[in-house]
C-alpha cells in the first residue's frame, strides 16, 4: 500500500451520505457538469444551492476533525475530502496514485474527446500532456502568440461593444456569441470565426455528456464534429493555436485535445462575464483596473496583473469545476484501488474561516494569501493542473480590459453584488444583464 499523509477516512452514517448526495452531489449534477443547463442554473441561483452544501460540509468537518468521510455507496468506494491538507495531497499525487481519469470523467468526456489527456491512461498520458503543454504554454503569462491573440480580442470586443451600444444593454446571449467568435479565432484561426456549426455540434455532444454513461454516444454527430474540426486544424492558420498544434506534431489524438480546449473556453466565458458583473458593482476594483490600463495599447499583449487577479477571484467565488474528482490507481490510505475521491471546491473556497470567504478580494492572488491556502484551486493544482490556465487568464483579462476601459456597465438584473454585503454562493450568469454606456477617455484609462 502506498504511504500517504492522509488520515484514514471515517465512515459516514446513512443519513450523512444521503444529505451529501442531496445537498452537494445532486445539485452539481443538475446544473450540468459538462454543459451548464440555463434553467437549472437559474433555479440554483434563486435557491442558492451552494450555501447549504458549504454549511453541511463545514458541520461534517467540525464533527470529524477534518478527517475524510467514507460515504455509504453500494458497490463503490467513495471518499469525501474535508481538509485543505488532504486536498493538497490528493492533487499533488496525480496521476498516481490519485488519477484525474475517473470512471465518471471517462464516461462523460468520452462523448466528444475519448482520447483527451484528462482521461488518458498511464501509458498515453505523458505524451499527450507534453503535447498540450507545448501548445498552451502553461507558466508563461504571455503566450508566444499573445500578439495576434490580443489583436483578436480587441477586434471582437469592438464588435461586441458596437452591438451593445446600439441597444444600450448587454445580456449573456450577446456576450456568448461574441465570446465563441473569439474562441474559434484563437484556437482555429479567423477562417473558423463564423463556424457556429462546429461549436453547435460540440454543444450537442456536451449536453449528452452531462448524462455520462446513461446516454448513448452520438457517433454520427461526433464524426461530423471531428470532420469540421480536422478541416480547421489542417489549415494550421498562422496566429492560431492550430498552427502551434501543427508545429508540435499530432500523434492522432490532437483533435481530442483541441476539443477539450474548446470545452474549457466555455467556462472561461462564464468567468469573464461574472467578473464583469463584479467590476460593475465594485467601484474601487473597477477604478483600480482602469488605473492599471492607463496608457496601454489594448490591441497589444499586456500582462494585466490586477485583472488576472480579478478573474482568479471570480473562479474562487464561483468555481466552474465545483466537483474535482480523483480515482486511486492502487490501494492507499483512502481505500482500495478504484476508490473515487470527491473534492467540493466551493466548500474550501467559501470556508467561513477565510476572512474574505464571501467577498470579492482580488488582492489575495497578489499578496500571497491565496498561495498560503492549498485548498484554493481555481484551476486545480499539482501535476494535473489545468494547462490552459495562463492562456485563459490572458484572454479573459484582455477582454475585460477592452470592455471596461471605455464603457460603463450597470447591472440591471440578477442578485445584488455589492462590496458591503456577502456575495451569493451561487451566481447564475445566464440571466445577468447590464446597461452599457460610453465613458469619457479621462474616465476610461487605456486605449483600444
Amino acid at each position: 500500500m502506498t504511504s500517504t499523509q492522509v488520515t484514514r477516512p471515517v465512515p459516514a452514517s446513512v443519513a450523512e451520505t444521503l444529505r451529501v448526495a442531496a445537498e452537494v452531489v445532486l445539485p452539481a449534477l443538475a446544473g450540468g457538469v459538462i454543459k451548464r443547463r440555463p434553467a437549472a442554473m437559474g433555479l440554483a441561483g434563486k435557491l442558492q444551492f451552494d450555501r447549504p452544501a458549504v454549511k453541511l460540509l463545514t458541520r461534517l468537518r467540525d464533527r470529524y476533525d477534518g478527517r475524510p468521510l467514507r460515504l455509504r455507496v453500494p458497490g463503490r468506494s467513495v471518499e469525501l475530502a474535508l481538509s485543505g491538507d488532504d486536498v493538497a495531497t490528493l492533487l499533488a499525487g496525480a496521476p498516481t496514485p490519485f488519477s484525474p481519469s475517473t470512471k465518471e470523467k471517462r464516461a462523460a468526456l468520452g462523448h466528444f474527446q475519448p482520447h483527451g489527456v484528462l482521461i488518458s491512461d498511464a501509458a498515453d498520458r505523458p505524451a499527450r500532456r507534453r503535447f498540450t503543454e507545448a501548445v498552451l504554454e502553461p507558466g508563461r503569462p504571455l503566450h508566444e502568440l499573445a500578439a495576434p491573440f490580443a489583436a483578436a480580442v480587441a477586434d471582437e470586443a469592438a464588435v461586441l461593444l458596437s452591438e451593445t451600444t446600439r441597444e444600450d444593454e448587454l445580456n449573456w446571449d450577446t456576450f456568448n456569441v461574441a465570446w465563441w467568435r473569439l474562441v474559434r479565432r484563437i484556437v482555429l484561426g479567423t477562417g473558423a470565426r463564423d463556424d457556429e456549426t462546429l461549436t453547435d455540434l460540440l454543444e450537442r455532444l456536451r449536453i449528452d455528456a452531462n448524462w455520462a454513461y446513461l446516454h448513448p454516444r452520438r457517433k454520427q454527430v461526433h464524426a461530423r464534429f471531428r470532420e469540421r474540426l480536422a478541416a480547421h486544424l489542417g489549415r494550421a492558420e498562422p496566429g492560431s493555436l492550430a498552427a502551434a498544434v501543427a508545429e508540435a506534431g499530432d500523434d492522432g489524438s490532437a483533435a481530442d485535445q483541441v476539443a477539450h480546449w474548446l470545452f474549457a473556453f466555455d467556462a472561461a466565458g462564464m468567468t469573464t462575464y461574472r467578473t464583469l458583473a463584479l467590476l460593475a458593482t465594485h467601484p474601487a476594483a473597477l477604478e483600480r483596473a482602469r488605473t492599471d490600463l492607463a496608457g496601454l495599447d489594448l490591441a497589444e499583449p499586456n500582462q494585466l496583473g490586477y485583472l488576472r487577479a480579478c478573474v482568479l477571484d471570480t473562479v474562487r467565488l464561483w468555481p466552474t469545476t465545483p466537483m474535482i474528482l480523483r480515482e486511486t490507481t492502487e490501494e492507499t490510505a483512502w481505500g482500495p484501488a478504484g476508490t473515487t475521491v470527491l473534492i467540493f471546491a466551493p466548500f474550501f473556497h467559501r470556508d467561513a474561516k477565510l476572512p474574505y470567504a464571501d467577498r470579492f478580494e482580488p488582492d489575495i492572488w497578489l499578496d500571497g494569501r491565496a498561495a498560503a491556502s492549498p485548498a484554493l484551486v481555481p484551476f486545480s493544482a499539482g501535476p494535473a493542473i489545468c494547462p490552459g490556465r495562463d492562456l485563459v487568464q490572458f484572454c479573459a483579462s484582455t477582454m475585460l480590459a477592452n470592455l471596461v476601459s471605455g464603457h460603463a456597465f450597470e447591472q440591471t438584473s440578477g442578485p445584488v453584488l455589492a462590496p458591503d454585503r456577502p456575495l451569493p454562493a451561487t451566481l447564475d450568469n445566464f440571466h445577468l444583464e447590464f446597461a452599457v454606456r460610453p465613458v469619457p477617455p479621462r474616465e476610461g484609462g487605456g486605449t483600444g
